[in-house]
């Protein structure tokens, strides 16, 4: 008997589409988590409220129209079922986008699989990225917003909506609705210095190669005056 095929059963590593090559660990791994992903980006909280309002201000106009109580409970009735069927797809949806996505930081990029029907994986090479941002939330939830390079050019359609609200212009791929954020931002955060001094450093050795093999210290004197 064959086994079934769980979903993701292609990838070689969770969330990445291939192994890491040699000096590349991954550092960190999460998802977001639904029922901040329903409330951030479904809005599951202002809609549910909006049918609560909805239901006392039709229960308010059977009272001052003397409707009997049959009457009023059956004007009611068809608002809290619409509520609950809207609440129950947008909780839905928090849920699937959660079970689909994954952020993967590495000690040089940022690897984002997205997308529900269609999955996507996003490599950010560190090198792209020119700063992260944090938001925090009450309930330890939190979003890491990150700025790429002017030469990067992610589309809003695609990333969202693991990318900034209201940013279009440059857009802005964002961890979003994940669990202790704020340790995941040090995580970053360290990976991203770390990479800047080793650059910096690679840098440095490569122009310290290119002066010994240039030319004499007295012609590049001549030159610059």
């Amino acid at each position: 008997m064959k086994e079934a095929v769980k979903e993701h059963d292609f990838e070689p590593v969770r969330g990445l589409p291939e192994h890491l090559p040699a000096g590349e660990k991954m550092l960190w791994q999460g998802a977001p988590r639904w029922t901040a992903l329903a409330r951030s980006v479904f809005h599951l909280r202002i809609v549910a409220i909006y049918f609560v309002v909805l239901a006392v201000w039709r229960i308010a106009e059977d009272w001052s129209a003397d409707s009997s109580a049959a009457s009023a409970l059956m004007g009611v009735l068809w608002i809290l079922v619409l509520g609950l069927l809207a609440v129950g797809a947008l909780a839905f949806l928090g849920w699937a986008m959660s079970r689909a996505t994954v952020y993967t930081i590495t000690n040089q990029r940022v690897v984002m699989r997205v997308g529900v029907a269609l999955q996507v994986i996003m490599n950010l090479p560190f090198k792209q990225i020119r700063s992260a941002d944090l938001k925090l939330y009450r309930d330890g939830t939190g979003d890491i917003p990150l700025l790429l390079a002017k030469t990067a050019h992610p589309s809003y359609i695609i990333f969202w909506p693991h990318v900034r609200p209201w940013h279009f212009s440059p857009p802005q791929p964002m961890l979003r609705a994940i669990p202790d954020a704020d340790k995941v931002a040090v995580i970053l955060a360290d990976a991203l210095n770390a990479y800047s001094e080793q650059s910096t450093e690679s840098a440095r050795s490569e122009n310290d190669d290119e002066d010994l093999s240039g030319p004499p210290l007295i012609s590049q004197r001549e030159t610059v005056s």
